[in-house]
């Protein structure tokens, strides 16, 4: 197939990518009940019927979705003057967000890239195709301009995490059925099964050779990589100017730029002297007083770790018994469970080992969308029982 006979061309989408950046957004806060700016980009006028667009752009108005990140929230980003499409799953110990960019050009979608349906609306059209061959890693930054233009369940981002996992699979030698058998056909679309419990709509696979979206996905990993360059930059010269104001500087200036590293002895015999140290008519005196009371009293103070008082202390103490942890479901495992798979479904479902197992062999879950991950874990062969606590 030519590359012209996918819509929007190749050179539409690079223009965009590419070309002069679209106008930026006017300062100040952003709207949360906002649609995308008066900058985006008019791919999604190539799209969609006029009608249907403003349709769909009116109901995620009246929506109203809030600035919140969390996991299942697709965004808009501004990155070099253009506006992307993030699909947020999960936040990091580190404080980045990862994720996986999205576009919307339906004709260019591969058997990795999953297509929105209009149960998860409302939506903004133009990030309507999840690229989960293309992931993101974003740090929060006012510099992104960030707007959240929709929201999918946890069953839904489950089922995007699988043909993610899918993805990463192939990519490092995916046993035989593990990869859509479909021939590579650019332009189509279908519906297909993933992980053995999910149906998402993508694309085919891509050809060895001569596949036209090969081309197209390069252009979209180098703008997931701009957007992730343009990022952390700011973020992290944030996080420095807060860690900056937020350190002392008092005891800096009293020691010529250096800490008060003295030690509470140190300060104690500071205030003896006064504000000059051990000066003056009764500096003498004083700091031969000091020395000791220090000496004298030195077996009545705490060591600097703790002492056997105080540890004697604690033993005394009464036991607090440890909080029971809070579970969502307790799920038993039928005989012979690969852990492997388990942790995969668990993740698919958004779920969380609390504690377990118990006597009776189960595991006690917490639930990110606590009625989507129920509903995921029941379906799976793999589970024997699930329980509400």
């Amino acid at each position: 197939m030519r590359p012209l006979d996918l819509w929007p061309p190749l050179a539409h989408i690079r223009s965009t990518l590419e070309g002069p950046p679209a106008r930026r957004p006017a300062a100040g806060p952003a709207r949360e009940d906002a649609g995308v700016d008066a900058g985006m980009p008019t791919s999604a006028d190539l799209l969609l019927p006029l009608t249907e667009l403003a349709r769909r752009r009116e109901a995620l108005a009246a929506r109203g979705f809030g600035a919140r990140w969390a996991p299942g929230r697709l965004l808009s980003v501004l990155c070099e003057g253009r506006l992307l499409g993030v699909l947020l799953d999960r936040l990091l110990p580190d404080g980045r967000w990862q994720g996986w960019l999205a576009a919307g050009e339906a004709d260019w979608a591969g058997a990795w890239d999953v297509l929105l349906e209009p149960q998860d609306e409302p939506f903004e059209p133009l990030f309507g195709v999840v690229q989960a061959w293309n992931p993101v890693t974003l740090v929060p930054a006012p510099p992104l301009c960030a707007r959240v233009l929709g929201e999918l369940s946890a069953t839904r981002l489950a089922a995007i995490r699988a043909v993610a996992d899918e993805w990463a699979a192939q990519r490092v030698g995916a046993p035989a059925g593990a990869v859509p058998a479909t021939p590579p056909a650019p332009g189509q679309i279908a519906l297909r099964d993933v992980a053995g419990c999910f149906t998402v709509l993508t694309g085919t696979p891509l050809a060895a050779e001569g596949d036209p979206r090969a081309d197209y996905q390069v252009l979209y990993q180098q703008a997931a990589r701009r957007l992730a360059q343009s990022a952390a930059p700011a973020a992290l010269a944030g996080r420095t100017q807060a860690r900056s104001a937020a350190s002392p500087a008092g005891g800096q200036a009293r020691n010529g730029g250096r800490e008060d590293d003295a030690g509470p002895l140190g300060r104690f015999l500071r205030r003896l002297g006064g504000g000059g140290g051990f000066r003056g008519t009764w500096g003498p005196a004083l700091a031969v007083l000091a020395l000791v009371l220090v000496v004298q009293n030195a077996g009545l103070l705490p060591a600097l770790h703790g002492s056997d008082d105080d540890a004697m202390r604690l033993r005394d103490a009464p036991p607090t018994a440890p909080a029971a942890p809070q579970a969502d479901a307790r799920v038993r495992w039928k005989p012979g469970t690969d852990m492997a798979e388990a942790t995969r479904l668990l993740q698919t479902a958004g779920a969380q080992a609390v504690a377990g197992p118990d006597g009776q062999g189960r595991w006690s879950l917490r639930l990110l969308q606590p009625q989507d991950g129920l509903a995921v874990l029941r379906s799976s062969p793999l589970v024997e029982a699930v329980e509400l606590p």
